[in-house]
């Protein structure tokens, strides 16, 4: 009869402490569930988005905004093609180039899209054909040249009308107005500009025609050298000698006026022509002048012949170039 109690009491104890847990655990259960769902219905709304404080007027709008961005949508697309255009135009920007094998202003030209004028123009470059392979060379982003003012009081609008170019465009480049005064010795950009025929064919060393047409051989180059008489010393040789068979024609190397014609102790037979841009040539030692002084000569015109009057240890031709009174390299430029 005990033991009888006793299960009995136990197996309620049991039965009562299961329920209990039960019923906590299921009102967690539920407690939880309901959390999840309220988060969950937050986040749905927040993905929708939400309101600001509400008023009880009508907003006030432009009832025809939308008509008005339809009407002039082209023009106003038209205007911001012109506003990115006058931003590029405004601006020059620089690379840098290294020379390599091979290389010839001309193709770099080609390749960045610009001319051979502003690789020159930029770069400072004298003789184009002494470009070297390692050189660097500045690469503008357009087209042009660079230009220092020769009188204070220059603008771009004189300068632009000079070229023949767009004054604005020349301003913008430079980051300045139409009309500002710019002082001698400074220099600015001038886009679209060339260099003159003459600054051209010299930097390219296309200005002079050889005086001596038929074949001859470079005796003598420019610059210093042993005497050709073994005095021993050296001198500096203003010119280069040409040799080639006496009597052969000699012609004007460039368009001009002779201005002397004569005979002198070092140079025998000469002439000497007076071409544009400062510059003059002398062709010495000739056994015969054709030219007088004041004629008006022509690179097809005979002025002389190769003799070796003067002192000469043979028969050729003497040929000095002159730039502003000052000899320079005839080779440099002779095409």
């Amino acid at each position: 009869m005990t033991s009888a109690k006793t299960g009995i009491k136990m197996f309620f104890k049991t039965k009562t402490v299961s329920i209990l847990a039960l019923s906590v655990f299921g009102f967690c259960f539920g407690l939880c569930l309901t959390g999840f769902v309220i988060t969950e219905s937050g986040k749905v709304n927040n993905r929708k988005g939400v309101g600001g404080f509400e008023t009880a007027t009508v907003p006030e709008y432009n009832e025809n905004l939308e008509s008005f961005l339809v009407e002039n949508s082209e023009k106003l697309e038209e205007e911001l093609v012109k506003s990115e255009t006058t931003q590029e135009e405004s601006l020059i920007t620089y690379e840098t180039y290294r020379v390599k094998k091979g290389d010839m202003i001309g193709y770099i030209a080609d390749e960045f899209g610009i001319t051979q004028d502003t690789i020159i123009s930029v770069n400072n470059i004298k003789q184009s054909r002494l470009i070297q392979v390692g050189q660097y060379l500045k690469i503008p982003s357009m087209t042009g040249i660079i230009y220092t003012i020769k009188k204070t009081g220059e603008t771009p609008a004189t300068i632009a009308e000079k070229y023949e170019i767009d004054a604005e465009k020349c301003a913008k480049v430079n980051a300045m107005a139409v009309n500002t005064e710019l002082t001698a010795g400074a220099s600015i950009f001038v886009p679209d500009a060339e260099l003159d025929w003459t600054t051209r064919q010299e930097i390219n060393g296309d200005l002079f025609h050889r005086p001596i047409h038929a074949r001859y051989w470079l005796s003598s180059p420019y610059g210093w050298r042993d005497s050709p008489f073994n005095t021993g010393k050296r001198s500096f040789h203003g010119g280069i000698d040409m040799a080639c068979s006496k009597g052969t024609p000699i012609y004007a190397s460039l368009d001009g006026v002779v201005t002397a014609t004569g005979y002198n102790a070092t140079y025998g037979n000469y002439v000497i022509v007076a071409h544009h841009s400062g510059y003059k040539t002398l062709y010495a030692h000739m056994s015969a002048i054709t030219c007088r002084k004041g004629n008006f000569v022509y690179t097809n015109t005979m002025i002389g012949r190769v003799g070796s009057t003067g002192m000469s240890t043979g028969p050729h031709l003497h040929f000095t170039v002159y730039k502003n009174g000052k000899t320079v390299n005839p080779s440099l430029l002779l095409n």
